[in-house]
C-alpha cells in the first residue's frame, strides 16, 4: 500500500491580486515544476500552524493562514498526496527562495503558463476560474 502524505500549500496573494508561485529546485522530489509553497503536516499539528511553520522555514517570512481553499488527493507513482491549499496573507517580511529555485508573482490569468506539479493543478484551475 502506498503511503499517504498530508501536505499544506500556501496560496499567497498580494495587494495586486497576484499569486506567489514557487519553482521546485532540481534537488527536490518532482524537480523543476511549479507549486504553491508549503510542506508536510507533522503528527499532532493542525494544517494552519503547519503551513505557517513551513513558510517561515522555506521563505523567511510570516503568513497568516486563512480559509481552506482546495483539498485534493493525488496519486503519484510511489506515494499518495493529500494536498490542502490554504489562502494566506503575508504579515511580515518578503518571501525569499531558501529551498526553491525561483519565486514569481503572477496574475490568475497567467498561472496556466507555468508547468505545475500534478497535485497542484486542481487548485490552479480553481484559482483561474475564481472571480476577484
Amino acid at each position: 500500500m502506498k503511503k499517504t502524505v498530508k501536505v499544506v500549500a500556501a496560496i499567497i496573494e498580494n495587494e495586486q491580486n497576484e499569486i506567489l508561485c514557487a519553482l521546485r529546485s532540481p534537488s527536490m522530489a518532482i524537480p523543476n515544476m511549479w507549486e504553491f509553497p508549503g510542506g508536510k503536516v507533522e503528527k499532532d499539528e493542525d494544517i494552519y500552524s503547519a503551513l505557517e511553520r513551513e513558510i517561515v522555514e522555506e521563505m523567511n517570512c510570516k503568513i497568516r493562514a486563512g480559509e481552506l481553499f482546495h483539498d485534493n488527493i493525488h496519486e503519484y507513482e510511489t506515494f499518495i498526496i493529500n494536498l490542502m491549499a490554504i489562502k494566506c496573507k503575508i504579515t511580515e517580511a518578503e518571501p525569499v527562495p531558501n529551498e526553491h529555485s525561483k519565486l514569481v508573482w503572477l496574475k490568475r490569468e497567467n498561472l496556466a503558463s507555468l508547468v505545475w506539479a500534478p497535485a497542484d493543478i486542481p487548485a490552479v484551475e480553481q484559482l483561474i476560474a475564481e472571480k476577484v
